[in-house]
C-alpha cells in the first residue's frame, strides 16, 4: 500500500508531536527539582522511553507506506502542537502539570486525525490505538503526583507555572 498525501500528513503530525514530547521530556527530567524529585526522574525516564519508542514507530510506518518521515529539529519545532517547555530549573509540581498537558496534547493530535487515519489505513489506526492507550495511562500516573482526594489538582505552586 501507498499512503495518500492526507495519511502521510496526519502520520507526520503525530510523529513530529512524539519526538517533541520526547525531547521535552528529557528537558525535564534533566531540570527538575523540589519534591519528589527522584519519582518523577524516573517517571519522565518512562514517559521519554515511550515517545521515543513510538516515534519510531510511526516513522518507520511511514516508511512502510511510501512516506519520507521528517524528524528534522527545524520541522519538529515548526509543527508541533506541543506548548514549548520552559527554559531552566522547573519545580517537580509545576513539572507534572506541564508533562500532562503535553502528553494530553499529543494524545489529542492522535484522536483529532484518528478517524481519516482509520479510514484510510487501519493498520495505522491500530497503532494510534497502542500509543494513546499508553500516553493516556502515563497522563494518569504522572498527574495523580498533584491530585487530591475527590479528583481535584493540587493548588498551589503546581497551579501557577
Amino acid at each position: 500500500m501507498k499512503a495518500t498525501k492526507k495519511l502521510g500528513e496526519d502520520m507526520q503530525a503525530v510523529l513530529v508531536d512524539m519526538i517533541e514530547l520526547h525531547i521535552q521530556g528529557k528537558q525535564a527530567h534533566w531540570n527538575i527539582v523540589g519534591a519528589n524529585f527522584r519519582d518523577l526522574h524516573l517517571q519522565l525516564d518512562e514517559i521519554v522511553a515511550a515517545a521515543r519508542q513510538f516515534s519510531d514507530e510511526m516513522a518507520e510506518r511511514m516508511r512502510a507506506l511510501h512516506v519520507a518521515p521528517d524528524g528534522r529539529s527545524a520541522t519538529v519545532a515548526s509543527t508541533t502542537t506541543l506548548e514549548q517547555f520552559p527554559a531552566g530549573e522547573v519545580d517537580t509540581a509545576a513539572t507534572v502539570d506541564m508533562i500532562t498537558e503535553r502528553l494530553e496534547a499529543t494524545v489529542g493530535t492522535m484522536r483529532r486525525v484518528h478517524d481519516r487515519v482509520d479510514e484510510a489505513d487501519p493498520t495505522t489506526a491500530d497503532l494510534l490505538h497502542a500509543f494513546i492507550e499508553r500516553l493516556e495511562q502515563l497522563a494518569w500516573m504522572v498527574s495523580a503526583e498533584n491530585r487530591k482526594p475527590g479528583g481535584s489538582r493540587a493548588v498551589g505552586p503546581a497551579a501557577k507555572h
